[in-house]
């Protein structure tokens, strides 16, 4: 877990972010902050005048004219990237250890940005006040409205900085914070009917269409949503996933853990040993794609019951893109290669 100090038991299912967390000692691990990499980005074309956002908690942001300097959570700040906000500074897995773009950072130029924490809770506040920050934009999964990945123990002194938005991402289809986030980007000045915009939306649509159509004919194609950390291997529910709920409604038969094994994560995912990963019958696995997680090709190397498993035998395992990037563009290609996945599986679990 990150860091226990930063979260309450409640939290911990929280922190699956959409289904598995599985994160570990890798989160765990107390590594200090990036230095400034930059001094960022404008933000878009710019407003007079007095601006306002309601956000997902109900809160009004507000401020005498449209934010400049906003600072998010980094696949927020991804999202913004593809409307043309481009954000002065980001929090959250951005950079890699070898300097490279996270999976969670999209298109952003992360040399360009501040990063004011390169992990999951790491929120430098010295840092984040140089940057005379406007708006403050993060994502929220559970009901009491807390911020992803603002470290409680230091929440009143970031949010006395400058006003926040939360964008829901919990127990809702993906096209909630798909339409809420474009509505921010509008809000901030981007121009959401641009045809780069326009273009991403109908190939989101188109690819729902194909995800449908491909759920429709396969439906004895099973589905299973997994991520891994040393000592478990976490099975996905989809009741609060923006991304499976939408998938799910699409008519996608997803493996689904009972709601008593869910009980001890809060309902998001359920904890195997290695030893019992063969509990749920599959076709197709979904396998997190965050960094902080072990992925498909070290699980290939290290752990001998995952290679027995009938759907990575027959080389039936995709990308899961546990925390999406929520705009059209990022979004399509996620419904794409599990419709792609769906159509050329064969029944093996």
């Amino acid at each position: 877990m990150p860091h226990a100090r930063l979260t309450t038991p409640s939290r911990r299912g929280i922190l699956a972010a959409g289904g598995a967390l599985g994160l570990g000692a890798a989160l765990a691990a107390c590594g200090s902050d990036s230095k400034d990499s930059g001094s960022g980005a404008k933000s878009g074309s710019a407003k007079s005048g007095p601006w306002s956002f309601k956000d997902d908690r109900g809160t009004t942001a507000k401020a005498d004219k449209v934010p400049a300097n906003v600072v998010a959570f980094t696949s927020v700040a991804a999202a913004l990237w593809d409307y043309g906000i481009e954000c002065k500074g980001v929090f959250g897995p951005t950079k890699t250890s070898d300097g490279k773009a996270d999976v969670q950072a999209g298109d952003i130029d992360v040399d360009k940005v501040t990063i004011i924490g390169n992990e999951w809770g790491r929120f430098n506040i010295e840092k984040y006040a140089g940057l005379a920050p406007d708006l403050l934009v993060t994502t929220v999964y559970d009901t009491a409205g807390t911020l992803w990945s603002v470290p409680l123990e230091s929440k009143d002194k970031i949010l006395k900085l400058a006003p926040s938005v939360g964008i829901s991402v919990y127990d809702r289809q993906m096209t909630q914070p798909l339409q809420r986030l474009l509505a921010l980007a509008a809000s901030l000045g981007a121009d959401v009917k641009a045809d780069k915009v326009v273009k991403a939306k109908k190939r989101f649509e188109a690819a729902a269409a194909r995800l449908r159509k491909a759920a429709k004919a396969h439906p004895e194609i099973r589905v299973l949503v997994g991520s891994a950390s040393q000592d478990i291997f976490y099975v996905s529910g989809t009741n609060l996933s923006a991304d499976l709920e939408y998938f799910k409604s699409l008519g996608v038969n997803f493996v689904e853990p009972s709601e008593k094994a869910k009980k001890a994560s809060g309902g998001w995912f359920e904890n195997l040993s290695w030893e019992n990963i063969d509990k749920y019958p599959a076709d197709v696995i979904m396998m997190d794609n965050r960094t902080a997680t072990i992925q498909p090709a070290d699980l290939d190397r290290d752990k001998a019951t995952w290679k027995k498993l009938p759907a990575v035998k027959a080389g039936q395992v995709i990308p899961r893109v546990t925390e999406p990037i929520y705009s059209y563009d990022k979004c399509a290609p996620m419904l794409e290669g599990l419709a792609e996945a769906i159509e050329k599986a064969k029944k093996v679990g």
